[in-house]
């Protein structure tokens, strides 16, 4: 699968820009600040519908624009597609397949798959367990789009949960008064139900990874493992992987923590509080890693992400955003040789030197709102 075109208007800086793309690699050159990152940007929003570096739609649209719009033709084999989405913050966005009638903005996911590089990925290792979260989140709805569906569901109801446990601790400080909490009993099981979803997903994706990561791993630093990722739910007493076994867990651990969460007027329990320790030998990562090491952390996850993708069908479209000036030289040509064998890959960075020699292809001058192929 690879991107054929890509159109953006009104999209961060690009009032318009329409851009051919081949497979192989595509390099975006030009100074900091020009869009290159914007280009990339836009097909991982096709991909995950949301940017990897802002947590809103609100900066994807131009500085007094009412709405951006990414439109993207997509091969995969002899089939082509084309997708559209227009941004509408504060708004329901809208999306289109084909140009047919409008669909939901998550109908197109599955389209477009993507594993993005980028230097946030340091944030994997280093940052909280909420960027680990994110990562797994993103990768089970990359293998299955439905599951875009059951995390909105799940979100939705711990919305609603939260709202109720926060009334009853107002109540509870002001007065002493108590409330009626009859229905939290029934949003603890649509919570269980679509928490022992997603957790049953996210363990599922831990056993698969596992040895990808290992791997990927000692192929970018030979003999600095071995690596090992351990899935950390919320409460020790969830430790099973069926669904209805997930469920009768999460079931026990809310009602043992119901005292606490009414007093604290918030959810304890549950996928949103999980984490995934990543270890390197019998260390955690995190705190004891060094710069380089964690690094080559990052990236190992991020191979691993591109191997189990690519194993499953339908072979993601891998993007490096100024990745390479991040990495020392023998990181940088380690991980071109890995990724320049893939269906297409998206490179951006400040300087033609920064782009190793594996990785020509076709290569594009970006500067103050322009993209041209040089």
């Amino acid at each position: 699968m690879h991107v054929t075109h890509l159109s953006l208007a009104d999209y961060r800086s690009y009032a318009r820009v329409e851009v051919p793309l081949d497979s192989g690699v595509t390099a975006f050159v030009g100074p900091n600040g020009q869009g290159k990152t914007n280009l990339v940007e836009a097909v991982g929003y096709l991909a995950t519908l949301g940017s990897h570096r802002v947590s809103t739609d609100a900066p994807l649209v131009r500085m007094g624009a009412d709405r951006a719009i990414i439109r993207a033709n997509v091969r995969q084999g002899e089939r082509q597609q084309l997708i559209e989405l227009e941004l509408n913050p504060g708004k329901a966005n809208r999306a289109r397949i084909n140009r047919s009638s409008q669909v939901r903005p998550r109908d197109v996911l599955g389209i477009v798959r993507t594993v993005l590089f980028a230097p946030e990925d340091l944030a994997l290792v280093k940052g909280d367990p909420g960027e680990r979260r994110r990562f797994l989140d993103e990768l089970i709805t990359a293998r299955s789009p439905r599951m875009a569906g059951v995390r909105s569901d799940y979100d939705r109801v711990l919305k609603q949960r939260n709202t109720l446990l926060k009334s009853a601790a107002l109540a509870r400080r002001h007065g002493g008064r108590t409330m009626d909490l009859s229905t939290l009993e029934v949003w603890d099981q649509h919570l269980a139900r679509v928490g022992a979803e997603l957790l049953a997903q996210r363990l599922d994706l831990v056993a698969a990874i596992q040895p990808l990561a290992d791997k990927a791993y000692e192929q970018l630093a030979p003999g600095g493992g071995p690596v090992a990722l351990e899935y950390k739910a919320s409460s020790p007493g969830i430790v099973g992987h069926a669904r209805e076994e997930l469920y009768a867990q999460l079931m026990a651990a809310m009602e043992e923590a119901r005292k606490p969460e009414i007093e604290r007027g918030v959810t304890l329990v549950g996928p949103h509080r999980d984490d995934l320790v990543l270890k390197l030998g019998q260390l955690p990562a995190k705190g004891y890693a060094s710069h380089g090491e964690s690094w080559s952390y990052a990236l190992a996850l991020r191979l691993a992400s591109y191997d189990l993708l690519r194993a499953e069908g339908n072979e993601p479209v891998l993007v490096l955003d100024d990745v390479f000036a991040e990495l020392d030289s023998r990181r940088r040509e380690r991980l071109a040789e890995l990724v320049a064998p893939g269906e297409q890959v998206l490179v951006t960075a400040a300087v033609h030197d920064d782009v190793p020699d594996v990785l020509a292809g076709t290569r594009y001058a970006v500067s103050e709102g322009t993209v041209e192929r040089v």
